[in-house]
């Protein structure tokens, strides 16, 4: 387990990795990756009961993780190789024709870690609540996670599933939706507002956290300890996550156009320079 210090230190250089690794490809999703980073460092290092050196596609006795907004593999990529599922100078094959880390995430070439092939929003729901119903029907008591954009929250078959969970007491399963109000086309307040997310959810039979700053890692601590705590009590968990796009980079932050743009070679020093190398790039 790691201090909050060492793990907030850990997210800092994953902030980097993320610049650096979609600068140098000139495509890829920066800013989802930039507001999850926080989140997804928590998951790797704390949270997740898993053992990168002895991954299995099945998740048997290990909690699974499905991300479902597959678009932000810059910090999937960067989280999952500094916990050391992988090298991590492989982060520089980033996006790179026939390599293993593409820009959305792939089980053609078998890269531990990844046990979906996700960006086709909307199914990763599904996905984990499967998983979670094998782990009941095989008596295996850890946990399944999933990750949302809440734009993707637009999708039909996201409350398809969530219906589903909640009348079958799917309770081993915590769904996390990165709240941070932007979709490649806007605002979801613009696109397709979406409402009382809360209520929403409450009314679907699910029990539901929410995590005020999910950019603040102590909070983001506390709160999926408090997710899990409420685990295996006839509801599935949501968090709510409000997080900031482009967050550690002040002319990111917040703007809507980073979901999908990156920055220019000129834009990254300036970058990097309000995030500090920390464990040393790739």
């Amino acid at each position: 387990m790691k201090t909050t210090q060492e793990l907030q230190t850990i997210a800092t250089q994953v902030r980097r990795d993320i610049l650096r690794m979609t600068t140098a490809a000139k495509s890829g999703h920066p800013g989802g990756s930039l507001g999850t980073a926080d989140w997804m460092t928590a998951m790797q290092f704390n949270i997740l009961d898993h053992d990168p050196d002895h991954f299995t596609m099945d998740g048997n006795g290990q909690d699974m993780l499905f991300v479902s907004q597959g678009h932000i593999t810059p910090v999937i990529y960067s989280t999952m190789a500094r916990r050391g599922f992988f090298p991590i100078s492989e982060l520089k094959t980033f996006r790179q024709f026939g390599t293993r880390l593409q820009g959305h995430p792939s089980t053609e070439h078998g890269l531990p870690g990844i046990r979906m092939a996700s960006g086709s929003l909307g199914q990763g729901m599904s996905v984990g609540i499967g998983a979670a119903l094998g782990k009941k029907m095989t008596g295996d008591n850890h946990l399944v996670y999933t990750l949302h954009g809440d734009g993707e929250l637009q999708e039909g078959q996201i409350w398809e599933a969530v219906m589903f969970a909640g009348a079958k007491h799917v309770d081993n399963l915590i769904a996390t939706i990165d709240y941070n109000h932007q979709q490649i086309d806007g605002t979801t307040m613009q696109v397709m507002d979406l409402g009382d997310l809360r209520a929403k959810f409450e009314s679907f039979m699910w029990t539901v956290v929410v995590i005020d700053n999910g950019n603040d890692m102590q909070q983001v601590l506390d709160g999926m300890a408090r997710a899990k705590s409420l685990t295996g009590q006839g509801k599935p968990v949501v968090v709510i996550l409000t997080t900031e796009m482009g967050y550690g980079v002040d002319f990111m932050q917040g703007i809507n156009k980073y979901h999908g743009s990156v920055l220019s070679a000129d834009d990254l020093p300036k970058a990097l320079a309000q995030l500090e190398e920390t464990l040393g790039d790739f």
